[in-house]
């Protein structure tokens, strides 16, 4: 258990950035299930709907220090690299 008062301000705003990250990360998980969701059925402007919101939510979370930056880009990556496959898929 923490002692000093700088300690125990340090427990706190751990606390509170726990609960903010964790809920950064569900609304990035949550996002990225829709988009495979609409990857899943085939419709291609949904996915594509859906990808944008889900690079927007990315680029966001990691401007903090949530996610790191490249981590975020290469989950953008991959899926974007699954909406093309799906859009050649669909154009073949």
């Amino acid at each position: 258990m923490a002692h000093s008062l700088s300690a125990k301000k340090r427990v706190r705003q751990n606390a509170k950035r726990r609960t903010i990250n964790r809920a950064r990360k569900s609304q990035v998980k949550t996002q990225i299930k829709r988009l495979e969701s609409a990857l899943g059925e085939g419709n291609v402007e949904a996915a594509t709907a859906e990808l944008k919101a889900t690079i927007k939510k990315l680029d966001k979370v990691a401007s903090t220090s949530t996610m790191h930056k490249k981590t975020a880009a290469r989950r953008k990556s991959r899926l974007t690299k699954k909406l093309n496959a799906l859009k050649a898929k669909q154009g073949a």
